[in-house]
């Protein structure tokens, strides 16, 4: 019967035990036929629910899958009790745990398809297929002698081949361009690390800028290898940055919040209807405590990220340069289903030291909630800080200094950095939109790593002497006319064509050439060295980190930002 199917995946885990009460088995009841919520539910109408539906399944004028009329109500009935709350096929249960478990069983190769063939971007360091000799710049040719390489291969497809089992055996072949051959290898498949912390490095002689992709389980063995090395570096400040962090595990995020408080200080409580007040404390035990912290958050810093921004700025413990964060302040638990299928459950909010909620409100429905950065942009939030949202009756004060802070609706920075829609010309911003930018820089390298490698041995080399020149830069405009990037019907386009080269470069370019330049050289760094060779370049330019930095070098500005109420 379709209702006991429902019931029995929605209610109960692989031990048995009843996950959700008689007030949650009505809300599906309910919700599942638009019927608003009034009275309790009896063993009668769960008699009626399963009555209705057998009807369906005896009379009904087509056929129905049983799997998919389940998923479906499972879904509904998620969606309809708030944002967060998910339904997870079992297809997708593997793949988005990963971020959060740190690590994949494969042979450890970031690529791209490009071209129609599997391009390696990267090896992960000791990893089965650095050991075995692959470099970034291969193209796999060939999966356990299956042909991969001009058949349209996709993503899916990619994963099911090179992945699998601990332990197990996969044969590649690769045609390496700069031999000229293919070379076979014999990988065995091993536990791969992915890293959560993308870069990490001093930025002055006594600052570092790191840089946190997402809270996982292996989150702060990471961070306390590379805290060792910063601070035998001599490093006394950080630059933390959350921007476009989506979150993670909770227990991570406190533990590394611990990182930089004294002892005894609250950093976060949770609670809710089946879940107690818990308080979580500091312990004292980190090594940054005395560090100056500043914390760098957008419009995509969620969940994890506020509640680290929440303590941090609730304590007085540091500044927070950047947006008005997400607004996520519900606490999901992962609950497994019997048919290897999962549902992430809200069970309690979470509330900042001052006592802040900063979840953002859900009353006018899903798709008014996923589509809140959009009226961001549209109410100008996004480029003008008096234009931030902000509830005057969730009014709190900050623990030390008594400055003014706000629930209601995500974290708002102590100093804002407006969004930059002109930084780069039209064109170039759907390059960066529709990720062609990633196979133009691609395709550069593909004719160019081996000599830039030839030329520098490392990124600092590289920082200091390489330089976009004129041949890369038609090379773009090039690209960018070939796949209808660059509007040519305009008579400002037929002027500029007639003029010199020079002329019609800077026409396309916006007068923004100088970014562009730089972005590029980022990229190309980033793709030969890896991501935190990007971030050491275009870093030099970027306004969050400039300011962040700028405030830290200024010891009486830091203080007296940290003694004064931003409204």
């Amino acid at each position: 019967m379709l209702v006991r199917k429902l019931l029995q995946i929605l209610f109960f885990d692989n031990f048995g035990y009843i996950l959700m009460n008689k007030f949650l088995i009505l809300l599906f009841f309910l919700l599942f036929f638009a019927v608003p919520v009034s009275a309790q539910i009896d063993l009668d109408q769960i008699n009626k629910l399963e009555h209705v539906l057998d009807l369906i399944n005896m009379f009904y004028v087509d056929t129905l899958n049983d799997d998919e009329v389940v998923e479906k109500a499972i879904i509904s009935l998620l969606k309809e009790l708030d944002p967060h709350s998910i339904y997870i096929s079992k297809d997708e249960v593997d793949e988005m745990n990963e971020s959060l478990v740190g690590s994949f069983v494969g042979i450890g190769i970031t690529y791209r398809i490009f071209k129609d063939s599997i391009y390696v971007i990267s090896t992960v360091k000791s990893g089965p297929a650095d050991n075995a000799g692959l470099k970034a710049g291969d193209r796999i040719v060939r999966i356990d002698n299956e042909n991969v390489a001009g058949v349209g291969i996709n993503e899916a497809k990619i994963k099911e081949m090179l992945r699998g089992d601990k332990g197990t055996k996969v044969k590649i072949a690769v045609f390496r361009k700069s031999d000229g051959e293919i070379f076979e290898f014999k990988l065995v498949r091993a536990k791969v690390p992915l890293k959560s912390i993308s870069a990490a490095y001093k930025i002055d002689n006594t600052t570092a800028y790191i840089k946190l992709e997402h809270f996982s389980s292996g989150t702060m063995q990471e961070f306390e290898k590379i805290g060792s090395k910063l601070r035998k570096e001599g490093v006394q400040n950080i630059i933390l940055d959350l921007r476009n962090n989506g979150g993670g595990y909770l227990s991570t995020a406190i533990r590394l919040i611990d990182e930089f408080m004294p002892s005894d200080r609250l950093i976060i409580y949770t609670k809710g209807k089946s879940s107690p007040r818990y308080d979580y404390f500091s312990t004292g035990i980190g090594h940054f405590k005395r560090s100056k912290l500043v914390v760098l958050i957008n419009e995509n810093s969620a969940s994890a990220s506020e509640i680290v921004a929440g303590a941090i700025q609730d304590w007085d413990r540091g500044l927070i340069v950047g947006r008005r964060s997400f607004g996520k302040g519900l606490v999901q638990r992962p609950f497994n289903l019997p048919d290897g299928s999962a549902i992430r459950l809200t069970i309690a909010r979470y509330y900042t030291p001052t006592g802040r909620l900063i979840q953002k409100t859900y009353k006018n429905g899903y798709e008014d909630y996923i589509n809140e950065e959009r009226n961001r942009f549209e109410h100008g939030e996004l480029f003008f800080k008096d234009s931030i949202y902000y509830i005057d009756s969730l009014k709190y004060y900050t623990l030390n200094r008594k400055r003014t802070v706000y629930g209601g609706g995500g974290i708002i920075p102590d100093i804002f950095v407006a969004a930059d829609t002109t930084m780069f010309p039209d064109f170039y911003m759907k390059m960066l939109r529709n990720r062609k930018i990633s196979y133009f820089v691609l395709d550069y390298l593909d004719k160019n790593r081996e000599n830039i490698l030839a030329l520098y041995s490392n990124v600092q080399e590289y920082d200091k002497k390489f330089e976009v020149g004129e041949e890369l830069l038609a090379s773009i405009i090039k690209y960018a006319l070939e796949n209808d990037l660059i509007d040519t019907s305009s008579a400002d386009f037929e002027k500029y064509k007639q003029k010199t080269s020079k002329e019609f470069r800077t026409y396309i370019f916006e007068g923004k050439e100088d970014m562009i330049k730089h972005h590029l050289k980022s990229m190309i760094a980033g793709d030969i060295w890896g991501d935190q060779a990007f971030y050491q370049i275009f870093n030099q330019k970027d306004d969050f980190v400039l300011k962040a930095l700028s405030v830290i070098k200024n010891k009486h500005l830091y203080n007296s930002l940290l003694a004064t109420s931003t409204f």
